[in-house]
């Protein structure tokens, strides 16, 4: 990707979610002088069921246990989000503590690397704690405690995100792109990054059919007098269908309540008898919500997550049209491995 002295690298990312949004930025770094171009349909600020940043929960809490390039991602962001949580809070990023319950032995919970069968971000996160048994809820068999990692109110992440772009002098457009080929809108460009997660689907020249959506549903609440001191996650696995979480988001921005893991279900209507159980669940895991009848609910959200056989696909590919970089399936690790 090296420019010529009399030209300067020309790229285009497809997608502004918030990994879009946050590889414009990196390219940015890499590439001082480059011409860069965000091409999406949707921008944050948007609700729509196909643009799934503004609907996720979201934290750092990482499900990777590849022992290598997975982790790694989501170590880089760890990084970053200490860097932005602590010099730009208005960011909507804040470290917090998160209680981690399983419903299964530790062996068969997920969450133990291959090779090492540790708990890979244990130092990184401040040393993981044992819950005691006595504060474990019923039917549960494990706990861990992190002592420090991140909650994010992604609405105003995303926000602050597109206003760094819009400092960085990254042009954005508001366009649908039919096949990855018209991302190259002149001989100019270097590299075309695809960023489009779910999209990838259907967009021409791409139609990777290892993507399926993982449906989600949330309710933010409104937040009690009391701030919560930590999230909450209970689970049999740390990927699984069934999944209780609760996020108190940064900025006054209320507390996410979910969810489940619905592979393969791209209804985006919420369901809600689903989102009473979800609140039920929720107020069991973290009594100090109160009562499910008492939560004052601000909105319902649906969204869906980029999942894909195998893993996300990352790596470069050669086209007659030129240079595309892949970058999307995250599922469910999309913020937590966006930088």
């Amino acid at each position: 990707m090296a420019s010529t002295e009399s030209q300067s690298p020309y790229f285009v990312v497809l997608g502004a979610g918030v990994i879009g949004l946050s590889t414009a930025l990196t390219i940015r770094d890499k590439f001082p002088a480059s011409k860069i171009l965000i091409v999406a349909k949707h921008f944050p600020g948007d609700y729509h069921v196909e643009y799934c940043s503004p609907w996720a929960g979201a934290n750092w809490c990482s499900s990777a246990n590849d022992n290598g390039l997975l982790e790694s991602f989501d170590r880089v962001t760890f990084g970053r989000f200490q860097t932005i949580s602590q010099d730009h809070p208005e960011a909507g990023i804040q470290s917090s503590a998160l209680r981690m319950i399983y419903d299964q032995k530790i062996e068969d919970a997920g969450i133990l690397s291959k090779g090492t069968e540790k708990v890979w971000y244990d130092d990184l996160a401040g040393g993981l704690v044992p819950v005691a048994g006595d504060e474990l809820p019923q039917g549960a068999v494990f706990g861990l405690d992190i002592p420090s990692t991140f909650v994010i109110n992604t609405q105003v992440y995303l926000q602050w995100l597109l206003a760094k772009c819009r400092t960085a002098e990254v042009q954005l457009v508001r366009q649908v792109v039919e096949t990855v080929d018209q991302a190259f809108i002149s001989p100019e460009v270097t590299a075309v990054f695809n960023c489009t997660g779910l999209g990838s689907y259907s967009l021409g020249g791409v139609n990777d059919k290892e993507m399926y959506p993982t449906r989600g549903q949330t309710v933010l609440v409104e937040q009690p007098i009391q701030p919560l001191k930590r999230m909450y996650f209970r689970s049999p696995r740390r990927v699984d269908k069934d999944t209780t979480y609760v996020f108190q988001r940064p900025l006054a921005g209320g507390i996410v309540l979910g969810g489940c893991r619905d592979d393969g279900n791209w209804d985006g209507k919420v369901n809600l008898d689903f989102a009473k159980d979800i609140m039920k669940r929720c107020c069991a895991l973290a009594p100090e919500l109160g009562k499910p009848e008492d939560l004052k609910v601000i909105k319902h959200g649906v969204g869906l997550r980029p999942n894909r056989k195998g893993g996300p696909r990352i790596e470069i590919e050669k086209r007659q049209t030129g240079f595309v970089v892949h970058n999307y399936g995250a599922s469910g690790a999309g913020y937590q491995a966006s930088w």
